[in-house]
This record gives structure tokens, sequence and C-alpha cells, in this order.
């Protein structure tokens, strides 16, 4: 085919150039996500400020969202990761998105949220009890125990 002048033959059916050629001629189906669960998916991520998502668009439920498809949520948050409201890490097969600052106003802004409300990763846990009668309860006589070191009696028969 060379010295006559025509062009190449077409690559077999099966081979990979084939394949990739066939699959930029079929455009990718669009996927349409319900309002209700975007609204959701959102709100999730706003009140978790972090999502997991296994990378399996065939799973039929979301692991956090169970009424949710699992293609849904991973096509909501590549959208937000596209518009940077979120930063993506993937390890191991499975996506994790946190939200940055801008994705925080955005959330607030879609959902109707007042500017005193915070996803649980930036709001500091407050412990039950004050700090300084916890400190004092456990020193409990200045007897040993467990990481106090070699103190009175340690190691001795009396």
């Amino acid at each position: 085919w060379l010295k006559t002048g025509r062009s190449a033959p077409p690559p077999p059916p099966h081979s990979a150039r084939a394949r990739s050629a066939l699959s930029s001629q079929r455009p990718r189906p669009m996927v349409l996500i319900p309002k209700k669960e975007r609204k959701q998916i959102l709100e999730h991520l706003f009140k978790e400020g972090v999502m997991c998502v296994k990378k399996d668009p065939r799973a039929c439920r979301h692991n956090e969202l169970e009424d949710i498809p699992n293609l849904h949520v991973m096509m909501v948050l590549r959208s937000l990761c596209s518009r940077a409201y979120v930063t993506e890490k993937f390890n191991w097969q499975w996506y994790y998105y946190f939200l940055t600052n801008e994705g925080i106003d955005y959330l607030r802004e879609v959902l109707h949220l007042p500017a005193q409300v915070f996803p649980s990763t930036l709001t500091k846990q407050r412990p039950t009890r004050p700090a300084l009668a916890a400190a004092g309860a456990s020193e409990g006589g200045g007897q040993g125990g467990w990481g106090k070191g070699k103190g009175k009696g340690y190691g001795k028969d009396e």
C-alpha cells in the first residue's frame, strides 16, 4: 500500500487505536441529577466539611448517603472541584474531597445559610468538663501506674 499511493488500511476492530477512535467519536452521556439529591449532597458536604467517594460509578448507593447513587455524588463533587470549591485527593480507589474557603462561601449562598454557621471540620470541639478539673483528677494520689515512670516503690519488694 505504500508503493501504490493508497492510504493505510484501517486498524483491526479489536485494536486499542480503533477503540480510542470510536470512543472519541461517541459523546459521553450526560448525568442528570435531581435538585433534591444535589441539595442533600451539598448539605452533607457543608455539615461535614469533607466527603469520601469510592471510585465506582456503578455502585447503587453512596457509603454515607444511602438513598443517593454513587455516580451522582461523584459528578456533583467533580463539578465543585473543577470550580475550585473543593480540593481532591485520590488514594486506593477513593476520592477525598475537602471544602475550601471559597466552597464554604458558595455553599452558604446556595443553601441560604447565615455567616455564623461553619462546617464541623472548622468548629472547635468543647470538652464536657473543665480542663483544670480533669488534670487534677488524673493525678490521683501520686501512686504509680501506667506511664508514671519510676516512682516510689517501683521494682522493689517492700
